[in-house]
């Protein structure tokens, strides 16, 4: 867990450092600042999405794990977290502590570095991949504190739980780790990275957090393999 802790305060420190700075940067300045990470996250979400080596694969898991998501209405429940923030905490602005929980927390919890190091860290002990996604973290904290608020700050608490929940699963699903599926877990995570990206435009509203059931769909591609063999003889027939 030391990896998922020092993720976590990496945040808060990040975070308070953006708030700190935030009163001294004009609302346009924050506008274009945001733009810029929002055309970076893209580029970040679409680098990881091009790694995926079975399309078919990632197409299933997308709408499973949406169909599960909207079951379980998992964005809804984020927002009503930040909601709860926003009305115990304080405000920064309508609407901003919510909205900087939700989009601080879907950006540091479904990218490749938040899985793969998550599980390095329950398998093997090894923390160095989320001590480097630390310092990218706290670094990403502290412009997004400083345009979206404290809201980015409490992320911290959903990359602790949601982390610490893979790092503590790890060894019951290790059988099943193979690098083909940790590779398309990160394809998956940088696909929904790029939908946060469009939410961070405003171009359009993508629900990522009904979503985040499909990164983790991959672990069980050799039960559904067969599936995805017929699926695709039958398209191969039609062609």
């Amino acid at each position: 867990m030391l990896g998922t802790i020092v993720n976590a305060v990496a945040i808060i420190i990040g975070g308070l450092t953006g708030i700190l700075l935030r009163k001294g940067i004009p609302d346009s300045f924050k506008n274009t600042i945001m733009q810029g990470l929002g055309l970076c996250v893209f580029i970040i979400g679409l680098s990881g999405a091009l790694k995926s080596e079975n399309i078919i694969l990632v197409i299933f898991c997308i709408v499973i794990g949406s169909i599960i998501g909207e079951a379980f209405a998992i964005e809804d429940k984020l927002q009503k977290v930040g909601d709860w923030l926003e009305g115990n905490v304080g405000r920064g602005g309508e609407g901003s502590m919510a909205k900087g929980f939700v989009t601080a927390s879907l950006i540091y919890c479904v990218g490749a570095m938040a899985i793969v190091g998550s599980l390095e860290s329950g398998l093997t002990g090894n923390h160095e991949t989320l001590f480097a996604k630390s310092l990218i973290d706290g670094i990403t904290a502290v412009i997004f504190a400083s345009t979206l608020g404290i809201g980015v700050v409490f992320s911290s608490i959903a990359v602790f739980v949601y982390q610490g929940i893979i790092t503590f699963s790890a060894s019951f699903v290790k059988p099943f780790l193979v690098a083909e599926v940790i590779r398309e877990m990160s394809a998956i995570g940088g696909l929904l990275i790029m939908g946060i990206a469009i939410n961070i435009l405003d171009i359009k509203k993508i629900s990522v957090g009904n979503m985040l059931p499909a990164v983790f769909l991959p672990i069980f591609y050799p039960f559904i393999e067969p599936f995805l063999i017929r699926v695709i003889s039958f398209f191969e027939m039609l062609l």
